[in-house]
């Protein structure tokens, strides 16, 4: 993985399932970064569309994370809410 595990997940008991699905969301974030930067530098068409491939599949697996997240997190789930109704009134 790319980026750190920003808090030790041995160490933090309290709202563990939270944390893990927000470290799966930061490696799956990574991995989509990694394959679409890689993509944008080849020519190899093959390889680009598999990279691609790869890169909608890992944001299908941030959806997964983020579902069970907001299953577990109502506060995240309300402020995900605010920030898409900020966004639509600008």
């Amino acid at each position: 993985m790319m980026s750190s595990i920003p808090i030790d997940l041995q160490k933090s008991k309290k709202d563990i399932d939270k944390q893990i699905c927000r470290v799966g969301m930061i490696a799956e974030l990574d991995a989509i970064s990694l394959y679409e930067q890689l993509a944008a530098m080849t020519e190899n068409t093959v390889l680009k569309a598999t990279l691609l491939d790869i890169a909608k599949e890992e944001k299908t697996h941030t959806g997964e994370f983020e579902a069970i997240l907001l299953r577990l997190d109502k506060e995240h789930e309300k402020e995900i809410a605010a920030g898409k109704k900020e966004v639509e009134e600008k």
